[in-house]
């Protein structure tokens, strides 16, 4: 059996040491942690990560499997772990760990009773993880992987440096440097709209065309709802159709979708609790941000919902043959920005104390000409008002 893994691992290890870039989170994941769980949705690189971090060592020495191969599911993760630590292994690797049953409680006991073997795991659902760590919570450490930023992507794509930036140093610098960086790049600002598309998953360096980067990515969301969904919660199948329903309903809307509980839930055919249960998987699982507004009070109501990404809009559009509204596109790419952020009836958005209001070249003070904190976000390369920002240098943010 480990031979046969070991095969399958060499395979995957030669075409992973082909990619150069690394992205920030390797640095945690070949950290002294000896439990670790890179977490994060499909198509967001996890694998590659991971064997990028498998690349520095042995076939003897690290071990690599995904947990939803047949073969796992036959054997058992103990079995096929305690099976390598007698052959002298000390890093095992487990992908997609959230799609064998019980898995939490097979890593504690690896864990507990193998006090020397490195334990690497990643799961594509990221509701998966939260919900069962509580058995591991003295023993496992967490990271997220996102999409790529549009940092991130055109570094990859043109093997350039771009700056990562605190909210505060852009604020306080984008005039000067949006200048500079697009006097640079003078390809900076279009690769931006190029990234918008099929931008933020790595995959987009193997796909030939949009339609086959669409092709991928719908295929994803498909996995996500028809396999994470169902196996890391109790959502009987046959009510798997709500959350295509909720999806579509989403899109329908072209513009950033209103919520409003009682009539959505009422078309969905669910009701109010269930509804509020579904958006909260959708939002954990790498689909939809939700956006409440900010409150001292615990507020579970959200104002609007956007997509996660948007590669997810343009991709779903596309599939219902709807025109992708660039209002729309602009917000979720500024919302999803931020790893947190509120709906502002001032502005578009309220970050901490700041007041943000977002749109295209023509977009003006009006709306928030009176807040102190506030900013326009625009969709251009560069601007000299120092209150106005270009929209892509938030695809800067650390």
């Amino acid at each position: 059996m480990i031979e046969q893994l070991q095969e399958k691992q060499r395979k995957l290890l030669f075409f992973a040491k082909k990619i150069s870039y690394t992205r920030k989170e390797f640095t945690f994941i070949n950290g002294d942690e000896r439990l670790i769980a890179l977490i994060g949705a499909r198509g967001v690189g996890k694998t590659t990560l991971l064997l990028q971090y498998l690349a520095q060592y042995s076939l003897d020495e690290a071990l690599y499997f995904s947990a939803d191969d047949i073969s796992i599911a036959a054997v058992g993760i103990i079995e096929i772990v305690e099976e390598f630590y007698k052959l002298g292994g000390r890093i095992v690797v487990i992908d997609e760990v959230h799609m064998f049953k019980d898995w939490a409680a097979h890593i504690k006991n690896l864990y507990d009773f193998y006090p020397d073997l490195t334990i690497r795991i990643s799961g594509s659902s990221m509701l998966s993880i939260l919900m069962q760590s509580h058995d591991l919570s003295r023993r496992i450490v967490t990271k997220e992987l996102n999409t790529l930023s549009f940092k991130e992507y055109f570094e990859i794509k043109h093997n350039a440096t771009l700056p990562s930036l605190l909210l505060e140093e852009l604020l306080l610098s984008h005039n000067e440097l949006s200048f500079e960086l697009t006097s640079k790049y003078p390809n900076l600002f279009r690769e931006f709209k190029n990234y918008l598309k099929n931008g933020a998953y790595p995959f987009f360096t193997t796909s030939k065309s949009d339609e086959s980067f669409d092709s991928k990515l719908f295929n994803s969301i498909e996995k996500i709802i028809y396999e994470d969904i169902p196996s890391t919660n109790k959502v009987k199948f046959e009510n798997l159709v709500v959350f295509k329903k909720l999806i579509y309903t989403v899109i329908a809307s072209k513009v950033p979708f209103l919520v409003k509980i009682d009539s959505l839930a009422k078309g969905l055919g669910i009701s109010e609790p269930t509804l509020y249960t579904y958006l909260d998987i959708l939002d954990k699982t790498g689909i939809f941000r939700t956006l409440k507004k900010q409150s001292a009070k615990q507020n579970k109501k959200p104002e609007k919902l956007y997509f996660c990404n948007t590669n997810i809009l343009y991709t779903l559009a596309n599939d219902q043959k709807i025109v992708t509204d660039i209002g729309t596109v602009r917000e979720t790419f500024f919302v999803n920005a931020f790893a947190e952020i509120y709906y502002s009836e001032i502005g578009d958005f309220q970050a901490g104390e700041i007041i943000f209001e977002v749109g295209g070249k023509s977009k003006n003070f009006t709306q928030i000409k009176d807040v102190d904190k506030s900013y326009l976000v625009v969709d251009v390369d560069t601007t000299t008002h120092k209150h106005k920002v270009p929209l892509w240098m938030f695809g800067l943010i650390n």
